[in-house]
């Protein structure tokens, strides 16, 4: 059959509700009804001859042709839209990158490696969103996400940047830093803790210390505030080693007596699994890959 030019408004419609696999959430983003975006989908259902979608109680799921389609549709849309964003003027032919990432990394790993990136990409500018949540990949969202977890998320590709280690550290003019002989001794320090899922109960006994009486700690949400606490004499904390390193570098935290905690998380970057990369994008998470490839951390 000829795909007739009449149909791309409901192809349009299709792609959103395939991409959300929910017409409620496609209705929201397309500011239409759930019965409009419905008459879409089987209208072009009707013209293409086959079912896109299996209905069941709970929603909707694509079928195979449906799948085909959506794949193909969202392909044709990232081009079109690759091709649209040169005609901006007067940024003619630069590319904006809309990155939601975590502060505590931003901060203290991406940004300082960041300017090596832009020197060799100079049409391409970032947009960063920094939160704990993981947003919404819709047409408003995100390019990419920089989370940590354990891989798997969803509807989602994920590409692995690099692992990440426990390392108790201290300010040394932390008083009763210098009396500090082995992990046991950390407890006599007051001790400082992020909103991390991993702290210092894993650590203790990855130490091999009983210590079931572990005082109570400061703290914060925040990674980078828990380090500045430290480095401003409040207590003994855990840094991650990737976001970590510059404060041992140059003496602002010291490493404590201990193991390296390997944790149970790691880095990824996300990008929704439905929609090519863009060369802007695919080049980012290339580079990504290759920074943390050579980045050493401490142990």
């Amino acid at each position: 059959m000829t795909f007739r030019p009449q149909s791309l408004p409901s192809l349009g419609v299709f792609a959103v509700a395939a991409r959300h696999q929910n017409f409620a959430h496609a209705a929201d983003e397309l500011h239409l009804t759930a019965s409009a975006v419905s008459h879409h989908v089987r209208q072009l259902e009707r013209t293409l001859g086959v079912s896109l979608f299996q209905r069941h109680a709970r929603g909707v799921i694509l079928t195979p042709s449906g799948r085909a389609l959506a794949d193909a549709a969202s392909s044709a849309i990232s081009d079109i839209e690759a091709v649209a964003s040169t005609f901006r003027a007067p940024t003619r032919g630069m590319t904006t990158l809309t990155v939601a990432t975590l502060h505590s990394l931003t901060y203290c790993w991406l940004l300082p490696r960041l300017a090596r990136f832009t020197s060799g990409h100079p049409k391409i500018r970032f947009r960063f969103e920094t939160s704990i949540a993981l947003s919404r990949f819709d047409e408003s969202g995100p390019d990419v996400a920089i989370r940590y977890g354990v891989g798997h998320w969803p509807g989602l590709t994920s590409h692995f940047l690099m692992d990440e280690h426990l390392l108790p550290v201290a300010a040394p003019a932390l008083p009763g830093f210098a009396s500090v002989r082995t992990p046991a001794d950390i407890l006599r320090l007051p001790l400082v803790h992020d909103m991390g899922l991993q702290g210092w109960p894993d650590w203790f006994r990855a130490a091999g210390v009983r210590a079931t009486g572990i005082p109570p700690m400061h703290i914060f949400t925040e990674s980078t505030d828990s380090i500045r606490a430290v480095v401003e004499g409040l207590g003994a904390t855990l840094i991650r080693s990737r976001i970590g390193a510059e404060y041992l570098r140059d003496g602002r935290v010291a490493r404590l007596p201990g193991p390296a905690l390997k944790a149970r998380f790691a880095y990824y970057a996300l990008h929704p699994s439905h929609k090519r990369p863009s060369p802007a994008l695919a080049s980012f998470i290339e580079w990504l890959q290759a920074e943390a490839q050579a980045d050493v951390p401490p142990t």
